[in-house]
């Protein structure tokens, strides 16, 4: 009897990436007023955290406060610092960047000019991190607190919680230079969510 043979060709396509063009011109999500240090202005700005909800949170450095920007608000709220330059537990030294737990609701503030990293909660402060050159953070899904240490010239790993260990280097730790082994005062960084490993930009 015949045989009949059928083939299928299946052709797929690759899948176009969620932005492919950028729009030329931004828009002003935060400040814009100037540099000052009234609710709708920021000085000299430096990290930023966008939660889910759109609302931006940044480091305002040079007023020594973190303000939260609620989505396409007109003005921000100051939610840590506020209460001029220094070192007291409810003060911040010119902050670089803040990051939030959205879970716990926790702000994590790499408090630069003290050089430590602090967590507020409801108005309440703790220090997690002591005598560190802490400029930028990151936490990954798996609840590890990465840092940036401009001093030493490396990124270091903390399991959320264990603060009173020194960290594990996760990179560079080989004092500063431009070797593939080195980095020279690591400032902002982010961590890759399917990889879980930290980038310098």
């Amino acid at each position: 009897s015949p045989t009949t043979s059928t083939s299928t060709t299946t052709s797929t396509t690759p899948s176009k990436p969620k932005f492919d063009k950028w729009k030329q011109n931004g828009i002003t999500v935060a400040g814009g007023n100037g540099k000052g240090q009234e609710l709708n202005q920021l000085s000299d700005p430096h990290g930023i955290f966008i939660d889910q909800k759109k609302n931006i949170f940044i480091a305002d450095t040079q007023n020594n406060r973190i303000v939260e920007w609620k989505y396409n608000a007109k003005e921000g709220h100051i939610i840590a610092g506020g209460n001029g330059q220094g070192n007291q537990m409810n003060q911040l030294d010119r902050p670089t960047d803040v990051i939030i737990d959205q879970q716990t609701h926790l702000i994590i503030i790499a408090d630069w000019g003290n050089r430590r990293v602090i967590q507020w909660l409801n108005q309440k402060q703790q220090i997690l991190i002591q005598d560190i050159g802490c400029y930028g953070l990151a936490m990954d899904k798996h609840e590890f607190l990465y840092v940036s240490d401009t001093t030493k010239s490396e990124v270091r790993r903390w399991k959320m919680g264990e603060y009173n260990k020194e960290g594990i280097v996760v990179v560079g730790g080989n004092d500063r230079g431009n070797q593939l082994n080195q980095l020279s005062s690591p400032i902002f960084i982010f961590v890759d969510e399917d990889q879980s490993r930290p980038f310098r930009v």
